[in-house]
């Protein structure tokens, strides 16, 4: 176990590792987004209070040029009272006439037209030529002072006669108003222009209306649904900055954090995302690496102690001969033969590790018949088997000097289970695609809490021992052969079951079921012998 556990230390250890790096990786990333989040909060601010003043500046030339239109309405509001007052009765005397004269004659802004009660012209002010042109008949005439809005003024010049004054707002206030919408305009384009690389909108008052736009797609905002959400996004994110143009006229600024900011923001999670995949895929080649490593020392160990076998088994089969030639009892001799066979085969599985075994097509009937006739000799005489094996015949590729190494790690870890008493049932079962080899014991069972890692190299229940026996059972049968090894069952102080399951054989001949037949009676005769005996 404290293999097992020196691993669990080693793989926490590095899990909190990779959790502490991971946590500084976001600490660091976050600090940095907030620092450029503020940095771009700072030019936001500095830009709109930017924006605010030109705006005063804006609403300040506004109000300038309301004046200015105040005084050239006053200014055009005199001269039609001069107009009147000269057509009045009650002028008194010619020093009268020449300064209403004289204050008419210099009017040289405000356009008026006089028109006689015929709707014909008389006389004008302040219009050339080519407007006039477009004024020469009563009805050209009357539809231009509706459409540029004229003001009126009857003159009654004499009893019930009337002429007719027509005059609008003056040439300066109209230069004015012209002159004023292109400063509204270079404001917008130049708050446009000098926006810090993020998406703004300028609104009108309703904040429904998009007057400029920079950094949105031009295509989408003609679209109602999406400025809405857009205009609604942004008012969440940020507070709208409100630009006053004049007492009566302003417009909202909307706007929200840049592209490259966002981007950003995801930025941490991508590179924890591709960190983590570097660190796993890094783990997982030292693993590799580590159990490769393993895997040459286990290799040479084993090729190393098949070797040592050698010679050791050829002294023992030449003092077998002499035994032989000594009238030495029978069946000491045979037995001491089957250790020796036994020996044989166990050099053999340990010269095979680190190479792809063989696989042949074998009766797995017969194999766990002799294996456990052999291995049934060798126990306590208080463990006692009992066998259920189909009478059909059932085949699988294994490697069988593999195969019964399997079988005897899991009886040796069943005698070990029950302490010398007990029962193992070993039971054969097969389906149409695979075999079932069923190994219980009587003995201690497994803790839940380990069953999962009960596989793993160093997990022993036993106070001596390296924990290598199930490990060598699962890369036989899971790697070499391409099946499966569990428990199948275990409780506490009730047992344990281990299960194999092998891929089935099934291309049989007749002649081969034949002979498997007679061949399984005398098995199940020879082992009902030995175990009566035993």
């Amino acid at each position: 176990m404290d293999i097992y556990f020196r691993k669990r230390r080693w793989n926490l250890g590095f899990i909190v590792i990779v959790i502490i790096t991971f946590l500084l990786m976001v600490w660091y990333s976050n600090s940095l987004m907030d620092k450029m989040a503020k940095d771009e909060r700072n030019k936001i601010t500095i830009w709109a209070n930017a924006v605010q003043r030109k705006a005063e500046i804006v609403a300040f030339t506004n109000n300038f040029f309301k004046e200015v239109a105040a005084e050239e309405e006053i200014h055009a509001s005199h001269i039609a009272k001069a107009i009147m007052k000269l057509s009045s009765p009650e002028l008194k005397s010619e020093e009268d006439l020449s300064f209403y004269l004289d204050f008419i004659a210099d009017n040289k802004t405000v356009p008026c037209i006089l028109v006689d009660e015929n709707n014909e012209i008389t006389s004008t002010r302040n219009l050339d030529s080519s407007y006039l042109e477009r004024i020469d008949t009563p009805e050209k005439l009357q539809k231009t002072i509706a459409d540029e809005k004229y003001i009126k003024i009857p003159i009654n010049y004499h009893a019930d006669k009337y002429v007719y004054l027509y005059y609008k707002e003056s040439i300066i206030y109209t230069q004015l108003r012209e002159v004023f919408r292109d400063i509204i305009h270079n404001f917008f384009s130049e708050v446009i222009n000098n926006v810090p690389s993020l998406p703004v909108i300028v609104t009108d008052s309703s904040q429904q209306v998009v007057l400029l736009h920079s950094n949105i797609d031009s295509s989408r905002i003609k679209d109602s649904v999406y400025v809405k959400n857009l205009v609604e996004t942004m008012r969440i994110k940020n507070e709208p900055i409100q630009v006053m143009l004049d007492e009566h006229t302003y417009a909202y600024v909307l706007y929200e954090e840049s592209f490259i900011l966002r981007v950003l923001r995801v930025f941490p999670i991508i590179q924890m995302f591709l960190t983590a995949i570097f660190i796993f895929i890094a783990y997982l080649l030292f693993r590799f690496a580590r159990r490769l490593e393993q895997d040459q020392i286990w290799v040479g160990m084993s090729k190393e102690t098949a070797h040592q076998l050698g010679t050791p088994l050829s002294s023992l089969m030449a003092w077998v001969e002499i035994l032989e030639n000594e009238n030495v009892n029978p069946d000491i001799v045979r037995e001491i033969n089957k250790d020796i066979s036994r020996l044989e085969n166990i050099a053999q599985r340990f010269s095979k590790i680190g190479s792809i075994p063989k696989l042949e097509v074998e009766n797995v009937n017969l194999i766990t018949c002799e294996f456990i006739a052999y291995f049934q000799n060798r126990i306590s005489s208080g463990i006692k088997f009992q066998i259920k094996i189909p009478e059909c015949q059932i085949n699988a590729c294994i490697n069988k000097h593999l195969f019964e190494w399997v079988l005897e790690n899991l009886c040796k870890n069943a005698v070990d289970a029950m302490d010398g008493v007990g029962t193992i049932t070993v039971e054969i079962q097969e389906d149409k695609q695979f075999i079932y080899i069923d190994i219980s014991d009587t003995g201690k069972g497994i803790d839940p809490k380990r069953q999962k890692t009960i596989f793993e190299p160093g997990v022993t229940t036993k106070s001596r021992g390296w924990g290598l026996g199930l490990t060598l059972a699962r890369r036989i049968i899971n790697d070499y052969h391409n099946g499966k090894i569990e428990i199948k069952y275990s409780a506490v102080n009730k047992g344990s079951t281990f299960r194999i399951k092998l891929k089935k054989f099934s291309n049989v001949t007749k002649y081969e079921k034949k002979n498997h037949s007679n061949f399984l009676v005398d098995c199940k005769q020879y082992l009902h012998c030995f175990f009566s005996r035993h």
